[in-house]
């Protein structure tokens, strides 16, 4: 059989107090993220990450001093490993962090594979995310025949794993009353998802995941978190929606839809500043359901995807 490389890539987080810095900057540093003229850009991103590092620094210490990204995306792809067999070796690549793109390029240059599979573990495709990987990627000049999965919004495992979670929280919840289920995704600022899938992608996962769970969830909604700045980001934010749950006095849960695994954002953001919010605001029961990290329905998702990827 041929010698097949997949790399699985995301986002990358700080995996110390002194990145935290650097990190930022290398995020709000990518054109698409901020999208204005280099040197402007590099000005600004220099501002921004001086200015939100003490903010981030106090998140991630809630959580060890760093994040946990890198080692969940490495249980899953040992797992996906496992399943795809001897013949293919999963690199993990970050896009702000180590292991950055260059140092994995190299990598896969010396593996020397037949072919490579790029696969996003963002299941909605966004110019915010998996585009600005794959921008930098072909910078890279691998030159080996590859193959990118897109987006998987509603791929059957993924919406299994993330299906049977949900069912799970709901059961917790309904201890309590009946609960609405808030479908939280990480947002984007208004002018930018006017021309970009993302949003559509979460609803279609959505809508997915409402199939699969029958009639029975009637109360739920899509909403948004994790927006930073003054501009307009995609609504209904989250907190909001929150807020809405507390003067109707119903239980909540909480289904991060567009993380596969966890970090700031859900163990944090999620778990932490949202659930004290909850509590002001007069919510019953606040639950959060886990990522699909490495539910084996989301890996031989996964590993589906891989393999129906034709090389190009």
């Amino acid at each position: 059989m041929s010698k097949l490389a997949v790399v699985a890539f995301n986002l990358g987080g700080p995996d110390k107090p002194e990145s935290i810095r650097p990190f930022l900057f290398n995020l709000f540093n990518d054109p698409m993220i901020l999208r204005l003229p280099a040197p402007l850009r590099w000005l600004l991103a220099k501002l921004l990450s001086s200015r939100r590092a003490r903010v981030a620094a106090a998140n991630y210490a809630k959580i060890g001093g760093r994040s946990p990204i890198l080692a969940e995306t490495r249980k899953q792809t040992e797992a996906l490993q496992t399943v795809l067999g001897n013949d293919t070796r999963v690199f993990v690549a970050m896009r702000y962090w180590h292991p950055m793109v260059e140092e994995v390029a190299r990598a896969v240059r010396d593996y020397a594979p037949e072919r490579v599979v790029l696969l996003p573990l963002y299941p909605q495709y966004s110019t915010t995310t998996t585009a600005s990987f794959l921008r930098v990627w072909e910078r890279a000049r691998v030159n080996i025949p590859t193959a990118i999965v897109r987006e998987y919004p509603d791929e059957p495992g993924f919406i299994a794993a993330l299906a049977r979670l949900t069912q799970g929280g709901i059961a917790e919840a309904e201890k309590y009353g009946k609960p609405r289920v808030l479908f939280s995704a990480h947002g984007l600022p208004k002018k930018i998802a006017a021309q970009d899938p993302y949003q559509s992608h979460v609803e279609r996962t959505v809508a997915a995941v409402l199939r699969a769970l029958g009639p029975a969830v009637a109360d739920h909604a899509i909403c948004y978190q994790s927006r930073v700045g003054p501009l307009e980001w995609i609504k209904p934010y989250t907190e909001d929606e929150i807020k809405r749950a507390g003067s109707d006095r119903v239980p909540v849960v909480v289904v991060p839809v567009a993380f596969v695994s966890e970090h700031s954002e859900t163990l944090v953001e999620l778990d932490m500043d949202y659930r004290a919010l909850a509590a002001r605001a007069g919510v019953p029961a606040y639950v959060r359901v886990p990522t699909v990290g490495t539910a084996p329905e989301f890996i031989a998702g996964l590993a589906r995807l891989v393999q129906g990827a034709g090389a190009t």
